[in-house]
């Protein structure tokens, strides 16, 4: 229970926390934020870290000059696109020794190859838009690699997803993080950050299900 109370208020007050880092250890924040993007991305048991509030903050630190704003983006750049191809690359290799294909109960043929089909066909626009959906961008990569993506095209969504997901969230934190609204109200922006992604995630999936029985 403590450790849930204390991501709970990590990511809730992630600027404060932040801060008080960068004032006791300077340089060294961007190894932390490294190394927290990398493993939400990179790491499918680890969904709950707070990517998008963290990238936003981090935008906003980097705005008053307590970071440097090219630095930041290119290192949680760097980040994400890692994460995502270490998910990738398990998912790949370690995803069919698990289900042992055809002699494992666990292993349904039909189903892979929908999966595969899937991704070929719409994976590139499933991987950038669940860089902006919490616990999505943590299974997306994962998946795409069990249904056999091809590498080749994985990475070009990797990296055209990370560029937007980081640059956009880190540069918008730049411009309008510090704005005293912004600042007094960063609380509830981060609980939106968390839910409205997920608010339409569960929306499209309901109009998906209310299409379908129509037809």
């Amino acid at each position: 229970m403590e450790l849930i109370s204390f991501i709970l208020d990590f990511i809730l007050h992630v600027d404060k926390y932040l801060e008080a880092f960068v004032q006791s250890y300077g340089l060294w924040v961007y190894a932390l934020l490294f190394a927290i993007i990398f493993v939400e991305t990179g790491v499918v048991i680890m969904p709950f870290l707070p990517g998008d509030s963290l990238l936003f903050v981090v935008g906003a630190m980097c705005g008053v000059g307590l970071m440097n704003y090219p630095l930041t983006v290119g290192l949680l750049l760097a980040a994400a696109i890692l994460g995502n191809q270490s998910n990738y690359t398990v998912g790949r290799y370690f995803g069919p020794r698990v289900f042992q294909w055809e002699d494992s109960r666990l292993f349904n043929k039909a189903a892979f190859e929908r999966a595969h089909l899937f991704y070929e066909r719409y994976g590139g626009i499933t991987l950038v838009a669940a860089r902006f959906m919490p616990f999505l961008r943590t299974f997306a990569p994962f998946v795409a690699g069990v249904a056999q993506m091809n590498r080749a095209k994985f990475t070009f969504y990797d990296v055209t997803g990370g560029a937007l997901w980081v640059g956009g969230i880190v540069t918008i934190g730049y411009f309008f993080g510090n704005i005293p609204f912004v600042k007094a109200h960063l609380d509830k922006i981060i609980w939106a950050l968390i839910f409205v992604p997920g608010l339409l995630i569960l929306l499209g999936a309901w109009r998906a299900r209310q299409t379908k029985s129509n037809t």
